[in-house]
């Protein structure tokens, strides 16, 4: 990779940092399709790829949050123990798809995403609080089911367990998006070793990807601390739609 081919890439991971800071998600369900529209790369290659990026990312978002708003030990457990089991189990399976399938799957995926997070926004909302509206250990079933979605599609999990934390447990969306990083570390660093045992990564392309994310993923939980709640979930729905799109045009 030539200089200029390397400096493009960490301002790519850049921006795709600052991202999955906004909306606590690591910036890997947007890189995603922006590697398999503007590279090429097919779905598998590019969501192993992406990971590169979002693993650090994600450690380095939840150390942010955390420093901010103190994530509970026993809820961030309960979610990283399961996230981390399943999320392995489901990339086994992924890296065996057929890649066009996979694409299918994952453009299916996001629009199922923007629907419900869109519904959401029409949904009576439940006053936001400290206290989970249902006993801790529920969320290994969060953690399962976030865990595998991750190990399919190599997006972390976060992308379901913070509407889900909100609506369902009653969290704040900055809690939730808290406690989402904590359940996605785990599980992406398990799916980045399994697809990268299977030739799934790009690291000469995910390298820098990683770096300009660590150099800007700080910024964008800065924003999620600016900014009103209500303009962060609308964000994040016209966000997942974005993708839903992209990927659908390749």
């Amino acid at each position: 990779m030539d200089l200029l081919a390397f400096a493009l890439n960490v301002a790519l991971g850049a921006l795709l940092g600052t991202m999955g800071g906004l909306f606590g998600i690591g910036g890997g369900l947007i890189a995603i399709p922006a590697l398999g529209v503007l590279f090429g790369l097919d779905q598998q290659l590019a969501q192993g790829t992406a990971l590169v990026m979002v693993v650090p990312n994600v450690l380095l978002a939840l150390w942010r949050y955390h420093q901010r708003n103190r994530i509970d030990p026993r809820y961030a457990a309960v979610l990283a123990a399961t996230s981390f089991g399943f999320a392995w189990l489901a990339s086994l399976f992924a890296v065996r798809i057929d890649a066009e399938s996979m694409r299918l799957a994952f453009v299916a995926f996001l629009l199922a995403l923007a629907a419900y997070n869109f519904a959401r926004m029409f949904m009576a909302k439940a006053q936001a609080s400290s206290e989970l509206r249902h006993p801790w250990p529920w969320l290994g079933v969060l953690g399962g089911i976030s865990g595998a979605a991750g190990g399919l599609f190599g997006v972390g999990g976060a992308v379901i367990a913070t509407p889900v934390l909100t609506s369902v447990f009653g969290t704040s969306q900055l809690m939730a998006q808290g406690l989402s990083l904590a359940l996605a570390a785990p599980g992406t660093a398990v799916t980045l070793a399994t697809y990268g045992l299977h030739d799934h990564v790009n690291w000469t392309m995910g390298l820098p990807l990683a770096v300009g994310g660590l150099l800007s993923i700080s910024w964008g939980v800065r924003m999620a601390h600016a900014l009103p709640e209500h303009v962060l979930r609308s964000l994040f729905c016209a966000f997942l739609l974005l993708c839903a799109v992209l990927l659908a045009v390749k």
